[in-house]
């Protein structure tokens, strides 16, 4: 079907509950991930580096398209909290490879239950064959989008 030929009233609705749904879904996830004491930019940045271990400061920024200087004020935060250590880089002292503390690494495990329970009743209900659907759906609109965004750059 052409895009101009689907009800404009439905295309709208579907995109204010799409909307609504990341909303919602990010008042859920900042309310569980309160519990881990960690605020949501550095919580953020703390599973970052739980994924790409030893990464360093400049990596980080460039994996969260962020600056260098976004990036240092937030370690700094997590270093005095003792969620993380920066070792420096051995051939380079302008270097730092960041490490998940044991108190970090507490933090991205608890993180890593609630994603999962969250996951778990966000998809409450659904059989296999709709999240399927759901998903075929979901990589549809990642596409359009994502040729849009190369339209603009």
């Amino acid at each position: 079907m052409v895009p101009n030929q689907i009800n404009r009233n439905l295309i709208k609705e579907t995109v204010q509950l799409m909307i609504g749904l990341v909303i919602k879904h990010r008042k859920v996830m900042q309310h569980y991930l309160q519990e881990t004491g960690v605020y949501q930019a550095q919580h953020h940045l703390l599973m970052k580096i739980s994924h790409n271990r030893y990464a360093s400061q400049k990596e980080l920024a460039e994996s969260m398209e962020v600056s260098t200087a976004t990036i240092a004020v937030s370690l700094k935060k997590l270093e005095k909290g003792g969620y993380i250590k920066k070792i420096m880089d051995e051939e380079d002292n302008r270097l730092n490879q960041i490490i998940i503390t044991e108190k970090g690494n507490k933090v991205v495990e608890q993180s890593k239950q609630i994603f999962e329970s969250v996951d778990q009743k966000l998809f409450d209900g659904f059989t296999e064959k709709e999240l399927s659907t759901l998903s075929s759906l979901l990589r549809k609109l990642d596409s359009n989008l994502a040729r849009m965004e190369e339209e603009i750059k």
